[in-house]
């Protein structure tokens, strides 16, 4: 779909303004005032190989490596506001430029109360999930150039779907909160599902300081939804392929994780010098009857999947605006396969084919250095080597820039 997207918002504008206008005969400046980002993300990429491969995973969402060389990269439009006294509103597209053609795909869309009291907080609509510490953070305020492969490997990228969240923050002096989330259980790791309300969530966080130069946050989260089909790549790819269909059917799947983020700076000031450590790691249990067909052959099997997946990452800001950055990603997949039937495909082409062999563990080595003269843009030259388990290895390089236009709110802890 080809949009232009200022052509449109700009007339919607105005219209707006225009009847507003007639009705009221004056418009002051917070009559009708939201906060509208927009984030530019441009890179160039010289990589090996551009289809991610992770043996023992089956990939969905937007799972995947950079293309090489020159593109776009994942550029956002947002807008957001209060209602009144008692709701606020937020909306994100991500504006994509793949194949010649312009996709405009709506990120997050949702309405949060306000004032509700006692640390009660709820969000209705689409949103990115509570879950872990980097999930509910959009990809530009990242500190690497893409997303660690455990996110590509359990979530698809980001756990995002539709429904509501229920938050609370303790009136205690350690910062403690819980949260919950019913959804439609529809997007991946789940799938589509007669109820569509069958994800569920749930996640608690601690944290404090320790003196006056450190504070730490832990995390800890759980995720279920069962489902009647789930899609999901040939080649353990985070694409199909036209002419294979690769399907879970009567399938369910659990995700539980924790996260650990210390955060350093010298009195406090983080301006000069800070230094970042973060980690996360999760564990998934999934279950269902596997279907592969490509052309005329098929393959079936009962298949019990347990998986799980680390990283670790530093971040030193070394002097003002500059940074430098390291993180090692690891998978590890045991998936049991019962109950094989296949016509035209024997079980080790079904394995390969349905991305549920495993072999050896998949793991990436990363580092960064960046430049922010401001709170607003951001170079970053990247380079990563990434090892999928076939004894083969894929490096990359990556140049990035990140540039906010408009109102930013500031990023979580």
């Amino acid at each position: 779909m080809k949009v232009t997207l200022f052509a449109v918002a700009l007339p919607l504008l105005t219209l707006f303004n225009a009847a507003h206008a007639e009705s009221t005969g004056k418009i002051s400046g917070n009559e009708f005032n939201p906060a509208i980002s927009l984030i530019l993300d441009g890179r160039y990429t010289d990589i090996d190989n551009s289809e991610l491969e992770l043996p023992g995973f089956q990939l969905g969402g937007e799972a995947g490596l950079p293309d090489d060389g020159f593109s776009t990269g994942h550029n956002e439009l947002s807008i957001s506001a209060n209602i009144d006294d008692k709701f606020y509103g937020s909306l994100t597209t991500a504006i994509v430029y793949e194949d010649s053609e312009t996709e405009v795909e709506l990120e997050e869309a949702y309405i949060e109360t306000l004032k509700l009291g006692r640390g009660f907080t709820i969000r209705g609509g689409k949103f990115f999930s509570g879950i872990g510490y980097l999930n509910s953070i959009h990809d530009h305020a990242h500190d690497f150039a893409d997303r660690p492969l455990v996110y590509d490997a359990m979530f698809g990228g980001h756990l995002v779907d539709t429904g509501v969240q229920f938050r609370w923050v303790a009136p205690t002096d350690r910062y403690f909160s819980l949260g919950t989330e019913v959804t439609t259980g529809s997007e991946f790791p789940g799938g589509d599902n007669d109820d569509n309300a069958n994800g569920l969530a749930f996640f608690a966080k601690t944290g404090g300081d320790i003196g006056v130069s450190s504070s730490w946050q832990l995390g800890a989260s759980y995720y279920q939804s069962d489902f009647d089909v789930r899609e999901a790549g040939g080649h353990g790819h985070g694409d199909e392929e036209e002419s294979a269909d690769n399907e879970l059917l009567d399938g369910d799947v659990d995700v539980f994780g924790i996260d650990f983020v210390y955060k350093w700076a010298p009195q406090g000031n983080s301006k000069n010098t800070n230094f970042k450590f973060q980690a996360e790691y999760f564990v998934k249990n999934e279950d269902g009857f596997s279907e592969f067909t490509e052309d005329e052959n098929t393959a079936e099997a009962d298949y019990d999947g347990k998986q799980k997946g680390f990283y670790v990452q530093g971040i030193y800001q070394f002097r003002p605006a500059w940074r430098i950055g390291v993180r090692y990603d690891h998978l590890e997949a045991d998936n049991d396969i019962t109950n094989f039937s296949g016509n035209g495909i024997d079980q080790d082409e079904f394995l390969e084919e349905s991305g549920l062999g495993t072999e050896d563990d998949p793991n990436r080595y990363s580092v960064m250095l960046d430049y922010s003269p401001s709170h607003f843009s951001r170079l970053r030259l990247q380079y990563s080597q990434l090892d999928n388990g076939h004894d083969e290895t894929n490096d990359y390089v990556m140049l990035q820039y990140i540039m906010s236009l408009g109102s930013h709110g500031a990023h979580t802890f």
